[in-house]
């Protein structure tokens, strides 16, 4: 099974007007994810890509029987796109837009929280690459092309280093399971725990890869949840080692502001959990496939 879409899940596009939208929902058709329409107010009744556009999301899941949505609204109103996905019955919903304010996404979140758990909609983001199941669909931004189907599941901040992971374990005839952004910001809707929790239920996922750097509490949360909840092997890479305390870099979520935020304090924390902990991003595919046949 995959966690959170296969290839029969059906996929909206929140602002698929756009120029980029349409570009990455056109490379999203052209690997097979099922993409039955978009949505852009005042826009409803023109088609983009093959697929009908519609006014409201409500109307888009009434018509198509949508459960996912991907986002490509800019950061002034994209916030009300997520809670307008939320509000409408949307199971699992993609925020790529960077550049969203904190405040939005705190609205945002407290908007979510009021529906109960089983209710509530999952998202992943902002400023993610997205999520793909290699061979069954593709749900933002990342090259299909480099994701072999397998069963190692890959989660990270960094949209690029989860390219650098799949593309080094393709190298090596390794497959990924699924790979989850869950995004660079400060505050985003999924945590490591949360995509962590479901890689230990997926029959499909042997061996998970967490792709961290630095800023925020997230990773020494995660390690502490792999110590206590996670049978399955976990290999970790942070990035960020030689980055100075206090300052930005590369986007909001990497600055360094507390103890346990640094990339070192992180890698000791995460191997103090029993986390095994490639040294430099050249090596992430490799560690893991030394992990893969000591498991054997």
């Amino acid at each position: 099974m995959s966690i959170l879409l296969d290839r029969d899940t059906k996929v909206i596009v929140q602002g698929i007007t756009g120029r980029m939208a349409q570009f990455h929902t056109r490379d999203m058709m052209n690997y097979g994810t099922n993409v039955v329409g978009g949505v852009v107010p005042g826009k409803g009744g023109e088609t983009v890509e093959g697929v009908p556009v519609f006014n409201t999301v409500k109307e888009a899941i009434a018509a198509t029987g949508a459960e996912a949505s991907l986002v490509f609204v800019p950061p002034p109103f994209a916030a009300d796109s997520i809670m307008e996905a939320a509000d409408a019955g949307i199971r699992y919903c993609v925020c790529i837009t960077d550049g969203i304010p904190a405040q939005d996404m705190i609205r945002v979140k407290r908007y979510m929280y009021r529906y109960p758990k089983n209710k509530r909609m999952v998202l992943t983001g902002p400023n993610c690459a997205g999520t793909i199941s290699p061979g069954k669909a593709l749900l933002g931004i990342m090259p299909g092309h480099i994701y072999l189907p397998g069963n190692v599941g890959i989660v990270g901040r960094s949209g690029t280093l989860g390219y650098e992971a799949a593309a080094q374990l393709k190298e090596l005839g390794i497959g990924v399971s699924t790979s989850v952004g869950i995004g660079g910001d400060p505050i985003n809707g999924s945590s490591f725990k949360d995509i962590l929790e479901r890689f230990e239920k997926d029959d499909e996922t042997h061996v998970i890869a967490l792709i961290g750097e630095i800023g925020g509490p997230q990773e020494a949360e995660a390690a502490e949840y792999i110590r206590d909840h996670i049978t399955k092997p976990v290999i970790a890479y942070v990035a960020g080692m030689t980055a100075p305390k206090g300052r930005t870099m590369g986007h909001a979520g990497a600055i360094i502001s507390a103890f346990g935020e640094s990339a070192s304090e992180k890698v000791e924390i995460l191997s103090a959990a029993g986390v095994t902990v490639a040294e430099n991003p050249a090596v992430i595919g490799e560690t893991i496939a030394n992990v893969i046949r000591k498991a054997a």
